[in-house]
């Protein structure tokens, strides 16, 4: 009599648990059918409650905590149940879950397989966590899981997040399958580590690319500051057949915004807009800088004005785009703006404005800004910063004041500071202290081709020849160069460098000749405002 009452409660609760099967379950079925289950005893049956976990903790329509409290009320426990929650944890970027839930999986006597290491080793990967990552690679070396895919997948993958390249390679290469995932993320290990040459060998190689890795190998060029590579391979991407993603549109902005490419950065522009791309807060700050770099400030201001989300990123790029282009005041009125809508500076904002107010002149709004860091942010400035207020004293003519600041500041000062006041020293000709910031910046081996030719100007500009021909020998028994300058010049949407002194250029007779006719152009300009003045005189 009780084995037949046993058997159709057992028959009874298979029928209910096939009901999870169906696609349209929501958490009030889910908790009628867990209640029928615990009627008929039959819920802590490892294979039922695994269903009934499973359900809530992977199903869309599921209850993670829910999963998690039966799961903690369970008797008995299998490594699948295990694993669905780890899973589920690791899904919902839980990591530090993940790694604390496998401490307890462990600590009760439950060793990990294959698929277990799938999910530490994702939740490693977010949390860049490469000592307990190394840790459980010894694990599954020493329990025989490394081999697997799964696991060997996920070792690749968390090694070249954490830039250890060297073991990242060797499991690559000792991989016999590869998919198109782990190749991107061995590239974009390379390629983070500035190693772009080992990079794109790689990315020839793979034998399917997909759009991820197009925009890996494209944000890798643009990150070093491989701008035409990138640009190159922006449009190989497409003529190979790829829609560029959110992330290749936005290297190949930074790309754009370095070359003064704004014929293809407007190109960008639209062709997000025609695809609908969301002006989130990479993307506008990358529009943004593109634009402000290329000289176009009021294009810059609309697009951060279409923005819904502005972070200090957005902000701090648009501030430096209008120091950058002498609208110090906007630039200023903008970092008002920012303080008023909640978004709180970084460094790298009050370099921008330290920079703006050194520019025109603004001693006293510079000095205010530059003490708000740490009465008002609890910013601690380093060396860029006190570099600027000594450039703001110093283009100012209060020379012994940035003479102060120099001696004073708390940290060693750098060939930015030294060299600002170098530079301040041309400007008002004070001979006496140019000597002696050449001597300091020569002390720290800091003394470039750029420090001896200013010192040479300095020596100039007072007429003290002597000096001239001093700082020449000397840079000519030193071997000092001299880097020289370089210009970018966009033309069809085709960037073209032009360095001095270089006359390999195919087109140069015909660019000479056309910078003589615009010289004559102006000279004579000249010469008709000067007979405009003395006719006024008359």
């Amino acid at each position: 009599m009780l084995a037949s009452a046993g058997y159709r409660y057992l028959k009874s609760s298979r029928r209910v648990l096939s009901l999870l099967e169906c696609q349209c379950l929501t958490m009030s079925h889910i908790k009628q059918i867990q209640s029928h289950l615990t009627v008929s005893g039959t819920l802590f049956d490892p294979f039922a409650a695994g269903r009934i976990i499973s359900f809530c903790a992977v199903s869309a329509h599921g209850d993670l905590s829910h999963a998690y409290l039966l799961f903690l009320a369970l008797p008995r426990r299998t490594t699948f149940i295990w694993n669905t929650l780890l899973r589920a944890f690791a899904d919902k970027n839980k990591s530090a879950a993940v790694l604390s839930l496998y401490k307890h999986m462990v600590g009760t006597g439950f060793l990990p397989n294959n698929y277990t290491f799938s999910f530490l080793l994702q939740a490693c990967t977010q949390l860049s966590d490469l000592s307990f990552g190394i840790l459980l690679h010894s694990q599954a070396v020493r329990l025989g899981w490394e081999a697997y895919d799964f696991v060997q997948n996920g070792l690749i993958h968390l090694y070249a997040s954490c830039n250890c390249m060297d073991s990242a390679r060797r499991l690559f290469d000792g991989s016999l399958n590869r998919d198109v995932i782990t190749w991107t993320a061995v590239i974009n290990g390379f390629a983070k580590t500035g190693q772009v040459e080992v990079a794109r060998q790689l990315f020839d190689e793979m034998p399917e690319k997909n759009v991820v890795s197009w925009s890996a190998m494209i944000t890798g060029y643009a990150q070093i500051g491989f701008f035409k590579e990138a640009l190159q391979l922006f449009n190989d991407m497409q003529i190979a057949g790829f829609r560029p993603n959110h992330g290749a549109i936005v290297g190949a902005l930074t790309a754009c915004a370095s070359l003064g490419a704004l014929d293809q950065g407007r190109w960008i522009h639209a062709y997000a807009d025609r695809n609908h791309m969301e002006l989130d807060r990479t993307l506008g700050t990358a529009l943004i800088d593109m634009y402000a770099k290329c000289g176009c400030v009021e294009t810059a201001c609309r697009v951060f004005d279409e923005m819904s989300d502005r972070d200090v990123f957005a902000f701090t790029s648009l501030i430096s785009g209008l120091a950058n282009h002498g609208q110090t005041a906007t630039a200023i009125e903008m970092f008002a703006r920012m303080q008023k809508e909640g978004v709180r500076p970084n460094v790298v904002t009050f370099i921008c404005l330290l920079s703006a107010c050194s520019r025109v002149g603004l001693v006293e709004e510079g000095l205010r800004i530059f003490e708000s860091m740490t009465n008002i942010y609890g910013i601690q400035p380093v060396v860029q910063h006190y570099g600027c207020l000594v450039d703001l004293l110093g283009r100012a003519g209060l020379l012994e004041d940035a003479k102060r600041v120099v001696r004073e500041m708390p940290l060693e000062p750098d060939s930015y500071v030294l060299g600002a006041l170098l530079n301040a020293c041309r400007v008002h000709g004070d001979v006496e202290l140019g000597e002696e910031t050449v001597e300091c910046l020569a002390e720290r081996s800091l003394d470039h081709g750029g420090v001896h030719v200013l010192l040479s100007n300095i020596y100039a500009s007072a007429n003290q020849w002597e000096g001239v021909a001093k700082v020449r020998k000397g840079m000519g028994e030193k071997k000092v160069k001299k880097v020289p300058g370089c210009s970018l010049i966009e033309v069809d949407g085709v960037v073209f460098e032009f360095v001095a002194g270089d006359m390999s250029h195919v087109f140069m007779d015909d660019i000479l000749l056309f910078l003589l006719g615009i010289d004559k152009h102006l000279k004579s300009l000249q010469l008709e405002d000067d007979d405009n003045d003395d006719m006024k005189l008359e």
